[in-house]
């Protein structure tokens, strides 16, 4: 073979064996690319995402079960406070007409006894007195009255007389100590303690008070006593109804009293009462507040004349 056939036969030679070396190297990088190699730590690592996943899925199909069940409490809770309301509202107007008007308990629908039960069980009748001896203290907070005595603030002596406590050391201890936290208590029973507070309050600021009732004259030393047994003493005067008046109108009687008052010199600066028969007619002074009832039963002239004769 001569020089020239030696030297190709080298360069095919070297040419051929490119090739080879590429192609390993190629197959050899597919080999690397195509497994998957993970170290023991990096599978921790993975698992434990894993779990950490299925644990956050969890709580939050937990949480959306205990968020439709909270929905439909909710709804349930709002049909039933809607019916409620709607009940509510009638009786809450009707009631007020039928003090307007001096009806008996025979003229309330029956839906309106479980609605009083409703508005004192829950407390709405506490909180409506609470807020209404509010407004009345905001008032008298402004003012103070003049050094000669003349200033006086009238209010309805019956309202501490409604319902007689077990003792005056237990009614005592409920106005100081209690905080007239128990709502479940007897409404008459609870207004007699938020008047009581009332009238207490504005006895220590100075105010001349004159209480007005509707019992007969002849009940004055039994009404005196009871009055003080429960800490309601220091007032002006008691106004009570002698014989000649029994038969007179509660309201038309206040009116004239009003009036005597007026007369001599006495500036009525407010009338206070539960009754609307104690907020109607002439010289009723410069505010009158009106102190809530129960939503179910409201005394009648009737009922009133009835009673004061049994006494």
């Amino acid at each position: 073979m001569s020089a020239y056939g030696h030297e190709l036969e080298r360069e095919y030679s070297a040419q051929s064996s490119i090739p080879s070396r590429g192609g390993s190297e190629i197959g050899s990088q597919y080999s690397t690319e195509a497994g998957i190699y993970m170290s023991s730590f990096a599978a921790t690592v993975f698992i434990s995402g894993l779990v950490t996943f299925g644990v956050s899925l969890l709580s939050l199909l937990v949480a959306l079960t205990v968020m439709l069940r909270t929905c439909e409490s909710r709804n349930s809770g709002v049909v039933e406070m809607y019916r409620y309301t709607k009940s509510y509202d009638y009786c809450k107007n009707f009631a007020l007409h039928a003090e307007l008007n001096n009806l008996c308990v025979d003229s309330f629908p029956a839906i309106c006894k479980d609605v009083n039960q409703i508005y004192i069980k829950e407390g709405q009748y506490k909180r409506d007195l609470n807020t209404t001896i509010s407004i009345v203290e905001d008032f008298f907070g402004g003012i103070r009255p003049k050094n000669d005595g003349r200033d006086i603030v009238l209010m309805d002596a019956d309202d501490f007389l409604a319902s007689e406590p077990s003792s005056s050391n237990h009614l005592m201890h409920r106005i100081e100590e209690d905080g007239l936290q128990d709502s479940s208590v007897d409404a008459e029973y609870l207004k007699h303690i938020f008047v009581m507070k009332l009238y207490l309050k504005l006895q220590s600021e100075g105010w001349p008070l004159i209480l007005l009732s509707r019992k007969p004259e002849k009940l004055r030393n039994a009404t005196v006593n009871y009055l003080v047994s429960v800490g309601c003493y220091g007032w002006s005067s008691l106004i009570m109804r002698r014989d000649n008046e029994m038969q007179m109108h509660f309201e038309e009687f206040l009116s004239r009293q009003r009036t005597t008052l007026q007369r001599n010199g006495f500036r009525i600066m407010a009338v206070i009462s539960s009754q609307m028969d104690a907020l109607k007619g002439p010289c009723l002074g410069k505010r009158v507040f009106k102190l809530p009832n129960r939503i179910f039963r409201y005394g009648c002239q009737d009922d009133d004349e009835n009673q004061l004769q049994k006494s």
